[in-house]
């Protein structure tokens, strides 16, 4: 019973995934229209129908269906902030948009890019979120994180660790401030595919609000 509780404790909470959500469908309705595929409420409204059986699934315990929504629900957010990027870029040379506007949006895609890829690390690794929590402890997966490193010995170890939402975040804001992982070294793939990927999302805004400060100066 002790045991029991103790997983419990352990087991990850999921509002912090649904928050990130959540201000993913903020941010993307706060872009001007002419930057959205379609009205600019087309993305969050996408995000409310796709979220709601995925939470489903997830409490009926449903580990395909609610893998394959989560996997869905970002790849559809991920297309969404591309095509936006791409159309941004675009527009530079002409000025279609307005120096705040352009900034604005910028930096709206800029965070939008943090927390989806986020978003795929936490679903992704080691199975996702609901396989994480049916092992004791995480000791395998697409990143090596310090606290799997320690040894048993060692006052820092911690013998039920398990990485939540907010690790992954910190994970995928350092791979769009500084274009690299930090502290986590990644060991699959699919994760360094993606990684490539947000980073070129992240260099891309950034190059949009350097060209915005050339034109300035």
């Amino acid at each position: 019973m002790e045991k029991g509780a103790s997983i419990q404790r352990r087991t990850e909470p999921r509002w912090p995934a649904i928050v990130a959500l959540a201000a993913l469908a903020g941010l993307y309705e706060s872009l001007p229209e002419r930057l959205t595929p379609g009205p600019n409420w087309i993305v969050p409204a996408a995000i409310a129908i796709l979220l709601i059986p995925t939470i489903a699934a997830r409490q009926l315990r449903k580990h395909s269906i609610y893998f394959a929504l989560g996997v869905l629900l970002n790849l559809v957010i991920t297309v969404a902030v591309i095509w936006s990027l791409g159309i941004l870029i675009a527009g530079l040379p002409g000025k279609r948009e307005a120096p705040t506007e352009l900034l604005r949006s910028a930096v709206a895609l800029w965070i939008s890019n943090v927390l989806v890829f986020a978003s795929w690390y936490w679903r992704l690794d080691a199975g996702g979120p609901l396989r994480r929590e049916l092992r004791h402890a995480h000791t395998k997966g697409a990143f090596l994180f310090p606290q799997m490193t320690f040894p048993p010995e060692s006052p820092l170890a911690d013998a039920g660790w398990k990485p939540g939402f907010v690790d992954y975040l910190f994970l995928a804001f350092n791979t769009s401030t500084a274009f690299s992982p930090t502290d986590v070294p990644v060991l699959s793939r699919w994760a360094k595919l993606l990684m490539m990927i947000q980073s070129c999302v992240s260099l891309g805004t950034l190059a949009i609000l350097a060209a915005r400060a050339i034109n300035i100066l």
